[in-house]
């Protein structure tokens, strides 16, 4: 297993994760869980979903496999990233003519007011899918060469242009606060393609996109193109129902009490931690090297990839789960807990919390299994599997926002991680899972959970009687 490419891509993560944490600190700070960080992140939300639709996962998982099998692959990398940024563009410029129709997708049961404050927002937030395409892009280009850190640690500008605006807005209006968060995402955006078109030179890349405009016109890559097309509609599918299922989430709390969506989307940066450093770090640095081992048909290598990090995911993110789980009050209350966001504000958040926790281990083991499909260009069945945990989880959002509010909404998502998890495994093969997991290792693990569930329950009682 690629140990210093996972450490490169699992360190750039960790760093953008604290600096979003810390990002998200001020932003609570100042704005607190009221109706007009709600507004924020609803506009924020609406590049957010379709960059990680279109822009990240699912044209990363269908470029990557094509991309290997090319022959002339700075041709066709030129005209796959041309036929995307028109498409891109077109749409960004669709949303900037009708911003009240868009935004009024996302939050069906706001009144016109709230539509109003948030509309003009959506359309600064939106051109963002622009620049982190060209991100996305370069950054796939660089991980064949496998170089993830850039990508990887480039939010890190993100989050910079964002809390140096927020510290110097700290004392505006959260009108100002919010319209100038929107413009420096924007300058975020911009530092990722310079930092990306910087190392993309470094790493002697220029040539090939230099060639591959050069000869686009003389050298026929049709044929890679339709399969790229085959292969990137599943993918967009597969990829996009997580995404889907945190847009309905938001849409749905927006009919809860005020808050609700910021509860969500707190104690989903908290759950999206531990899931980016390990479970995102480890499955990104593997699928290059599955990609080339399926190519090159040597199956029995790459499924010797994913049982190391199998059993190395289950154990980071099994630690994961029991901290967040047990710690989860005492964590809301560290990160959050300070100017408009209060002790009632940290309790909600904190109970959503545990219920995303929940889901840790099936998203981050679906994610690597998942991994082999795409690899073995099976994205029409990835696709099918996570159609059927979107279902469910809608499903399951409808029962128990009633009755459990937003956290209802949360363990929705946690069942629908599990249902895909299930399908994904049956689908790789129960027999390679089974010889994966009947080893020694197993009890180990268990009994390294029990060990660690009794301490973290101690300590959460000391931490509990020092804050409350």
């Amino acid at each position: 297993m690629r140990f210093k490419a996972i450490f490169s891509n699992s360190f750039g993560i960790l760093i953008s994760r604290v600096t979003g944490l810390l990002r998200d600190i001020l932003m609570t700070s100042a704005l607190g869980a009221s109706v007009w960080s709600d507004v924020f992140l609803m506009a924020f939300k609406f590049p957010n979903l379709f960059r990680r639709i279109f822009a990240e996962g699912s044209f990363t998982q269908s470029f990557m496999p094509s991309y290997v099998a090319s022959k002339q692959k700075g041709v066709f990398a030129v005209a796959i990233f041309l036929r995307f940024m028109l498409i891109i563009v077109a749409f960004s410029l669709l949303v900037t003519m009708f911003p009240s129709f868009f935004t009024k997708l996302l939050a069906w049961d706001w009144g016109d007011d709230l539509i109003s404050k948030t509309a003009p927002l959506t359309v600064i937030n939106f051109w963002y899918l622009d620049l982190i395409f060209i991100v996305t892009f370069l950054g796939t280009l660089l991980q064949h060469k496998e170089h993830f850190f850039t990508t990887a640690f480039s939010t890190v500008w993100l989050n910079i242009a964002m809390i140096a605006c927020l510290m110097y807005y700290a004392k505006s209006s959260p009108e100002t606060i919010v319209y100038a968060l929107s413009f420096s995402i924007l300058v975020g955006g911009v530092l990722q393609v310079l930092t990306h078109l910087y190392t993309v030179h470094k790493k002697g890349l220029c040539k090939v996109l230099i060639g591959g405009w050069k000869y686009k016109k003389e050298k026929n890559v049709k044929e890679e193109e339709s399969k790229f097309k085959k292969l990137f509609i599943p993918s967009v599918i597969g990829n996009s129902t997580a995404q889907i299922a945190s847009f309905i989430d938001t849409s749905l709390a927006s009919f809860l009490v005020a808050g609700s969506v910021s509860y969500l989307f707190y104690a989903n940066r908290v759950f999206q931690l531990p899931f980016a450093i390990i479970a995102l770090a480890i499955t990104t640095a593997l699928f290059p090297a599955i990609s080339k081992a399926i190519k090159n048909g040597n199956e029995n290598l790459a499924f010797a990839n994913l049982g190391k990090a199998f059993w190395l995911l289950s154990l980071l993110l099994g630690f994961s789960v029991l901290g967040g789980m047990f710690l989860a009050e005492p964590i809301v209350w560290l990160l959050f807990e300070r100017g408009n966001f209060t002790s009632a504000d940290t309790r909600n958040t904190s109970i959503v919390l545990m219920m995303y926790m929940a889901g840790l281990v099936p998203f981050g083991l679906a994610k690597l299994f998942s991994l082999y499909l795409y690899a073995m260009h099976k994205h029409l069945k990835a696709a099918k599997i996570a159609v059927v945990s979107l279902v469910v989880n809608l499903i399951f959002s409808l029962l128990l926002m009633k009755p459990m509010g937003a956290s209802g909404l949360a363990l929705a998502g946690s069942i629908g991680g599990m249902v895909q998890l299930a399908l994904t495994v049956r689908e790789v093969g129960m027999i390679r899972f089974w010889g994966i997991v009947k080893s020694a290792k197993s009890l180990y693990f268990v009994v390294g959970m029990v060990v660690l569930a009794v301490l973290l329950y101690r300590v959460n009682d000391l931490l509990m009687g020092y804050i409350r």
